[in-house]
């Protein structure tokens, strides 16, 4: 049967005129993120917020990321790369500082502070032991966000910032300290590990944390022969169990320490204090008595160090002799490897930022991320940290009574 046109055009125009389905509008996407990357001006920082990767990532989602240009330099990842991850290459540092959201890896300085243009959202290191108060009073008169990623915890109460830079540092720990014994670096001229028939390497490190746990790891797996000190009898067995394998641990008794550090070729210092100072366990008497020659790192120099013969040194002069013994005490020991801290810090907060797009922004994951909301000390302009506003004497709330207002 064949329908003529005019008869086609009349039905169409009756079934338009029936009822139709209801169409719902799709649902568009909760928060799209305005994040900029500034070039970090710190003192030998090399690491970057996000690297490139992590940028496509985001931008695969629907957020915008600014970066100024040689952000990702020091850590061997160029403009291009960035470029072509979706990233907007920036050349004037003020624009970075209008984002709405500033990730960045060192605390801010004052000039950087200033160059804010207000109610954004901060996030980077918190220094408790070097944070100026005036950059405080400065976030708080801009009503900015701040929130410190060394203190965001996971859905375990772990600090992943803290310990994945602590697994770092303990790892180059032992590589620093190899490279120092070599004679192509004025050392005693012996390898780090052990040798069928020629006597291994001793190395005595001093604290069970993180830090103390892959510095270990690493001297194990060159072959050395390890000791490991703490006041915390079950922070060693813990170390013991996590590592499975038997290694000569001591709580810190003065005279066993000494005895062992005579014989010590490397020694590690990875112990750290909760608040405050790091305890000086290593007194310069001690030191007196090694060998020649040994090595000392003391990755607990950002505290004041546990060895009383340590004193801040940099990248371009790592190392001083005291006493016959070679001292390496840099603060910032994963700037060394900044490719690797930079890929570490990306595998953490590329989650965390795609959360906080599907939260709707900050404020959301502020309120529904436990975790999250442990690193905020200040939540637009109202300081929260209560160690802050102790130790400076300014006014502070708590966060969860504000997130109540929400």
């Amino acid at each position: 049967m064949i329908t003529s046109p005019e008869i086609l055009k009349s039905l169409m125009q009756q079934g338009s005129l029936l009822p139709q389905e209801e169409m719902l509008e799709i649902g568009k996407k909760k928060g799209s993120l305005f994040i900029g990357i500034p070039k970090e001006v710190s003192f030998q920082e090399r690491r970057v917020a996000l690297v490139p990767e992590a940028v496509s990532l985001l931008v695969a989602n629907g957020h915008r990321v600014k970066i100024e240009s040689k952000s990702g330099l020091a850590s061997n990842f160029s403009d291009n790369e960035y470029s072509e991850a979706g990233a907007e290459i920036v050349y004037d540092t003020k624009e970075i500082y209008a984002c709405d959201i500033i990730f960045k890896v060192a605390p801010p300085s004052e000039e950087e502070v200033d160059m804010m243009k207000g109610n954004q959202t901060l996030i980077s290191a918190l220094q408790i032991s070097i944070q100026p108060k005036v950059i405080l009073q400065k976030l708080q008169a801009k009503k900015i966000t701040a929130i410190a990623w060394d203190y965001i915890q996971d859905e375990s109460g772990v600090y992943p910032v803290v310990r994945t830079m602590g697994e770092i540092a303990g790892t180059t720990s032992i590589l620093v300290a190899g490279e120092l014994l070599s004679s192509f670096s004025s050392g005693k001229g012996i390898m780090l590990g052990g040798l069928a028939g020629v006597q291994p390497t001793e190395v005595v490190i001093i604290g069970a944390g993180t830090v103390a746990e892959f510095a270990t790891r690493a001297a194990l797996g060159l072959g050395a022969s390890v000791k490991v000190f703490d006041n915390s009898l079950s922070k060693l067995r813990r170390l013991q169990n996590d590592i499975g394998v038997r290694v000569y641990t001591s709580v810190l008794q003065p005279k066993v320490l000494a005895k062992s550090l005579k014989r010590a070729d490397v020694v590690i210092g990875a112990i750290r204090a909760p608040l405050g100072k790091t305890p000086c366990i290593v007194t310069e008497e001690m030191i007196q008595s090694m060998k020649p020659g040994s090595v000392v790192v003391d990755i607990s120099i950002d505290q004041g160090g546990c060895f009383e013969t340590s004193r801040v040194t940099n990248h371009n002069e790592p190392t001083f002799v005291e006493h016959g013994v070679v001292h390496y005490c840099v603060p910032n020991i994963a700037s060394r490897v900044s490719r690797t801290a930079s890929f570490a810090l990306s595998n953490i907060f590329s989650p965390i930022l795609l959360d906080m797009g599907n939260h709707g922004g900050c404020k959301g994951l502020i309120k529904h991320h436990v975790g999250f909301r442990s690193g905020v000390y200040m939540y637009k302009g109202t300081l929260t940290s209560e160690v802050l506003g102790k130790v400076f004497n300014l006014n502070y709330k708590d966060i969860e009574l504000l997130i109540m207002g929400m």
